[in-house]
C-alpha cells in the first residue's frame, strides 16, 4: 500500500497536562545498541557485541510560554516528569491506529529561542528519559526501563535472564 500509517495528529502530555494546539515539534528517542567489536581466532571479520544501550533523550517544542513546563527543569534528583505523546495514524484505506509514547525522565535543557514582538514563542524541551513505552494500535512494540534493567522488545525481556543471574 502506497500511504500506510501516515501520523496525522498528535497531542503531548506533559505531567499530565495536554497540549494539543500548543506541540509544535515532538521528536521521539533514538534507540540505539551500544557495540563493540569482537574478532577471535579463526574469525574472518569482526562482529558486533550488544553493550547495552546509549542514553535515550527526547525532545518538544511548544508554542505557548508554558510557566506549567518551565517550572518542570531542574526539579530534584529523583523525581521525574511524565511525558505522553499520543499520534493518530491514517492509512490510504481509511484505516486509523493510535500510536503512544509513554515516556519518564528529567527536563535537562530548555530552549527559549529568540524573541521578537508579536512573534509566536519558541520553547525547546530536552529530556533525558528513564523508561520508555512505544504501544502502536494496542500491541507493545517496546519498554525500555533503564533503572530496573528491563528491555523488552515484541514482549521478550531481553535482560531477564541478566537480572537472575545478578541477584535482581
Amino acid at each position: 500500500m502506497a500511504a500506510e500509517d501516515i501520523l496525522k495528529y498528535l497531542n503531548l502530555f506533559v505531567d499530565g497536562r495536554g497540549h494539543a494546539g500548543k506541540i509544535e515539534e515532538y521528536s521521539p528517542p533514538d534507540l540505539t545498541v551500544s557495540t563493540e567489536e569482537f574478532r577471535g581466532g579463526g574469525m574472518d571479520a569482526p562482529i558486533d557485541l550488544d553493550m547495552g544501550q546509549e542514553k535515550m533523550t527526547t525532545s518538544f517544542v511548544l508554542t505557548s510560554y508554558d510557566r506549567d513546563v518551565l517550572s518542570l527543569w531542574g526539579i530534584k534528583d529523583g523525581s521525574v516528569v511524565q511525558l505522553t505523546a499520543r499520534g493518530s495514524l491514517e492509512s490510504l484505506d481509511g484505516t486509523k491506529t493510535a500510536v503512544a509514547h509513554h515516556m519518564h525522565g528529567k527536563i535537562i535543557s530548555v530552549a527559549r529561542g529568540t524573541w521578537g514582538s508579536g512573534a509566536k514563542p519558541s520553547l525547546t524541551f530536552t529530556v533525558s528519559l528513564r523508561y520508555y513505552r512505544e504501544v502502536h494500535g494496542g500491541v507493545d512494540i517496546n519498554e525500555i526501563d533503564v533503572v530496573n534493567m528491563v528491555r523488552k522488545v515484541r514482549g521478550v525481556d531481553q535482560l531477564a535472564e541478566h537480572r537472575a543471574n545478578i541477584g535482581l
